[in-house]
C-alpha cells in the first residue's frame, strides 16, 4: 500500500475568495515503512499573503517572488501522488485548496478525488477521542512524537510529524522505520527488536509494614466519602 502524508500552506483561509497554496510538503510510506521519498516545494501564488497567514507559517511575500506558479508544479506534483491513498489532517481545507488550484491552471485532472483516495486523521482523531483537542500539537503530546523543533507550521515538518502520529494513531508503531530496512536482521537497525536480560539486575523494593499500613487508612477515608469504589475488589 503506498501512502502519502501531505501538508500545504496557503495565503488564507479560503480558495473561494482567491487564496491560494504556497507550499506542499509530502512523504511516502509503502507498506507503513518510510521509503526517504518526499515532494516539497514552494510556491509562488501572484497574490498577497494575509498577515494572520504569515504569522502561523512565516512564508513571506518577499521569499515567494522567485518560486515557480502552481501550473509550472502541477503535472510533477500530480505524478507523485497519482495512485496513493493521501494520508492529511483536516483533508477538506488541503482537497479544497488542491482542487481550486487544479482547475485554475488547466490541470491534467481537475479534482483529487480522480487519482488518489483520502484519509483525514483528524476524523480519525475525532472518532478515537471524542470531545478532546485533536489538532496536530494535541495528538503529539498523546502519542509522545516530538514536536519541540516546530516552531512554525511548515508543509514537510509537518506531514513528517503527522505520519509518526498516524502510525502510532493506526498500529501502534513504536518508532519510524523505513522500508529498506529488515528488522531483527541487522544489529544497527535502532526498529529492530532487542532481546534484553534483566534477571538479577532488578532490585525490588517491598513497602513496609507501616507504608502497607498507611496505605490501607488511606483506603479506608476514600471508601468512606465514596462507598461504590471497587479498591479492594
Amino acid at each position: 500500500m503506498r501512502q502519502i502524508v501531505l501538508d500545504t500552506e496557503t495565503t488564507g483561509i479560503n480558495p473561494k475568495e482567491g487564496h491560494r497554496i504556497i507550499e506542499i510538503g509530502c512523504v511516502e510510506m509503502v507498506n507503513r515503512k518510510l521509503t526517504g521519498n518526499t515532494y516539497h516545494v514552494y510556491i509562488n501564488p501572484h497574490r498577497e499573503i494575509e498577515e494572520e497567514a504569515i504569522a502561523v507559517h512565516g512564508i513571506t511575500n518577499e521569499f515567494l517572488k522567485d518560486k515557480p506558479a502552481f501550473k509550472q508544479i502541477a503535472e510533477e506534483f500530480i505524478e507523485f501522488i497519482r495512485g496513493a491513498e493521501l494520508v492529511i489532517h483536516n483533508a477538506p481545507f488541503d482537497i479544497g485548496f488542491m482542487d481550486h488550484e487544479f482547475s485554475l491552471n488547466n490541470s491534467s485532472i481537475q479534482n483529487t478525488s480522480e487519482i488518489c483516495t483520502v484519509l483525514d486523521t483528524l476524523a480519525l482523531a475525532r472518532e478515537m477521542r471524542p470531545g478532546q483537542k485533536n489538532n496536530l500539537d494535541a495528538l503529539c503530546r498523546v502519542y509522545g512524537v516530538d514536536n519541540t523543533h516546530r516552531t512554525y507550521h511548515g508543509a514537510l515538518l509537518d506531514s513528517e510529524i503527522l505520519a509518526e502520529v498516524y502510525l502510532w494513531m493506526t498500529g501502534g508503531q513504536t518508532a519510524m522505520s523505513w522500508a529498506h530496512e529488515s528488522e531483527g536482521s541487522d544489529p544497527k537497525n535502532k526498529n529492530a527488536p532487542r532481546a534484553v536480560n534483566i534477571e538479577g539486575s532488578l532490585k525490588v523494593v517491598r513497602a513496609s509494614a507501616d507504608e502497607l499500613d498507611n496505605h490501607e487508612a488511606y483506603l479506608d477515608k476514600i471508601e468512606k466519602k465514596s462507598p461504590e469504589v471497587v479498591w479492594r475488589s
